[in-house]
């Protein structure tokens, strides 16, 4: 089962959200985890797979876990989704960004 075929009780209850606001704030919701970061990318696990956010002078704002909420901030220049079956691949490429 897929996240589109689930219950929308339960669906609601993992919600993600991304706001932008003038390319310097994000406000991501459904983050389940803070895989890497630094002041040019993040990587984020969230309920929709995984988010790579790259930029300048990007800065961890605020990390709530128990509600999934993550706010970043610093100037965005890109925003991608990896599918499934690109995860190891993308968790690689962070390994290697991040020594």
């Amino acid at each position: 089962m897929n996240y589109y075929e689930q219950d929308p009780v339960k669906r609601s209850q993992q919600d993600h959200t991304v706001k932008v606001n003038n390319r310097k704030n994000l406000e991501i919701t459904g983050v389940k985890e803070v895989d890497s970061f630094d002041n040019e990318a993040f990587l984020l696990e969230t309920v929709m797979g995984y988010l790579i956010i790259r930029g300048q002078n990007l800065q961890l704002k605020n990390l709530d876990v128990g509600e999934g909420l993550v706010t970043i901030k610093g100037k965005v220049y890109e925003l991608s989704y990896v599918d499934e079956h690109h995860q190891e691949k993308a968790k690689g490429f962070f390994s290697k960004l991040f020594k």
